[in-house]
């Protein structure tokens, strides 16, 4: 196994990682915005105001995208197993 394949490997292990967390990260934040926004128009400063808005978007998102994970999940570790006996060499 040599350096390079050991940064390809974790490149695109970075890059799985950021593909698949991207969306509910910026459905958070998104969320979170708006939340502060709301928050400061109408000067209503909950703390479970901010928390549970973002829970709710973001599981709700994480529901709808489950399908398209598990696939992407499914693919990379086929990836991963297909690669394997050229690392072992």
């Amino acid at each position: 196994m040599t350096v390079s394949q050991v940064i390809d490997i974790g490149r695109d292990a970075m890059m799985f990682i950021m593909l698949l967390s991207g969306p509910l990260l910026i459905v958070g934040l998104v969320v979170g915005l708006l939340v502060g926004v709301f928050q400061a128009v109408t000067q209503i400063h909950e703390m479970t105001l901010t928390f549970v808005p973002k829970i709710i978007a973001i599981f709700g998102l994480m529901v709808y995208m489950l399908p398209w994970m598990v696939t992407k999940m499914v693919d990379y570790t086929v990836r991963l197993f297909s690669i394997l006996p050229e690392i072992l060499r």
